[in-house]
């Protein structure tokens, strides 16, 4: 029976793990090694590590990083954050990453995905897609750099293209719902889900296993990611790094 991976989507800055809500409000989390070493112990299916100032600051996440990661986990894992060439790419699977995760410049360059794919093969490049809803229904669009700089591309048809360049993975990241633990965007996820036939990896707004639950069967999603719910834990968001038990997956 299949079974959708569980994955902790951790986010970097500066050199620390930390938590945002609708990608500003940053808090400290503590230090990534020590939660891949906990992840480690919690048996987590795979990891994504993602360097959120990266492309503002026109730099990678750090091949140094990865290494060390790449060292400590026992999971497979992709690392992201300011990828734009294939140079970078080079360097951040020959540090021990798994995959690559590509935002900003997959929308600024969709030939760069297909360039990606065609030297590393699709299994390799993940192309993650930050998307904020418009005033009107329907007015939903793919955002960049952060979140800061709204793109042309409706979030499914981008999504397709990436599929069409080759991308082997998609991460689907409602920006609205980011840390706001009360659910997916499912009708985002669906849509998606529905349009392309590569993995689909759902992401922003888990808070609870029940909306794990949701997000693979109303949802559709091939995946399920978090960043919430896995480093905090009750009403107060004491931060705890967690991880589900095979006995308590709702799947």
């Amino acid at each position: 029976m299949f079974r959708p991976r569980i994955i902790p989507v951790l986010l970097l800055r500066t050199g620390g793990l930390v938590k945002s809500r609708r990608f500003a409000d940053f808090r400290y989390i503590g230090d990534p090694l020590n939660a891949v070493k906990i992840f480690n112990d919690l048996r987590a299916d795979e990891l994504v590590f993602l360097d959120i100032m990266a492309t503002a600051a026109n730099q990678t996440i750090s091949p140094d990083f990865v290494r060390r990661v790449g060292a400590e986990a026992n999971m497979p894992f992709a690392a992201g954050g300011g990828i734009r060439t294939l140079q970078n790419i080079r360097d951040i699977v020959g540090a021990g990453a798994e995959k690559v995760v590509i935002g900003s410049h997959a929308a600024e360059n969709p030939e760069f995905v297909a360039d990606a794919a065609a030297h590393f093969g699709s299994s390799t490049i993940v192309v993650c897609i930050d998307v904020k809803q418009g005033r009107w229904p329907h007015d939903a669009r793919v955002w960049i750099v952060n979140g800061t700089r709204r793109t042309s591309y409706e979030p499914t048809e981008f999504a397709m293209l990436m599929e069409k360049k080759g991308a082997g993975e998609v991460i689907v990241q409602s920006i609205d719902k980011d840390g706001a633990m009360d659910g997916y965007d499912i009708d985002l996820i669906r849509a998606i889900s529905e349009r392309v036939s590569i993995p689909v990896v759902a992401l922003g707004g888990a808070g609870s296993l029940s909306h794990l639950k949701d997000a693979y069967l109303a949802g559709r999603a091939t995946a399920l990611g978090a960043g919430s719910l896995f480093v905090y834990h009750g009403r107060r968001r004491g931060v705890l790094i967690n991880y589900p038990e095979k006995s308590e997956r709702p799947f």
